[in-house]
């Protein structure tokens, strides 16, 4: 088994999923870092990382291209474009995704969430995300998502996000995640 405090959590520290993820990252004794930014109400303080607007700037991303990858509408205010920043840095620190939310029929992942899925996806990076509705793994394989077993983390510099609405099975998931990971 790997050393637990070699490896980086990178997440965003809000209520919810990442929230939960860092509670386990700080039980297991792996490092963590949260993006956020000026105004942004986030759960965890551990590790935290506020990016400056010139850092969010370079991490920009075209709305109407957002909205047309992931088939819906999202608002053009601007704290929510600087959470879309937030979570490019995200993804792009880890070498590894692991997601809580929902897939939908598009397959996409439901709400803000999903632009960390689709953001993966791009940079062709291992991506895993448990869909609470259906209460199990999948992973994206090339052009489709497929359902697989419990994954262990595997990278030592991963990211996690996911939904805010955090329910018991997908808290249960986050916990099986870490136990498998690191006995």
């Amino acid at each position: 088994m790997s050393n637990p405090k070699e490896f980086i959590l990178y997440s965003g520290g809000a209520p919810g999923t990442e929230s939960e993820f860092g509670v386990n990252a700080e039980k297991y004794g792996l490092q963590e870092v949260s993006f956020s930014f000026d105004g942004r109400q986030i759960a965890r303080q551990r590790g935290l990382r506020v990016l400056t607007e010139k850092e969010l700037e370079s991490k920009d991303v075209s709305l109407t291209y957002v909205s047309k990858l992931m088939n819906r509408t999202f608002t053009r205010a601007p704290i929510f474009r600087k959470v879309l920043q937030s979570i490019c840095w995200q993804v792009n620190s880890g070498h590894e995704i692991f997601i809580v939310g929902n897939i939908l029929e598009d397959g996409t992942v439901k709400g803000g969430t999903g632009w960390g899925a689709e953001f993966a996806k791009i940079c062709n990076k291992p991506l895993y995300v448990f869909s609470q509705d259906k209460e199990c793994w999948f992973t994206w394989q090339k052009e489709r998502w497929a359902e697989c077993n419990a994954p262990v983390i595997r990278h030592r510099h991963f990211t996690a996000t996911g939904t805010r609405f955090l329910e018991d099975c997908g808290k249960k998931a986050i916990e099986k995640l870490f136990a498998d990971s690191f006995k």
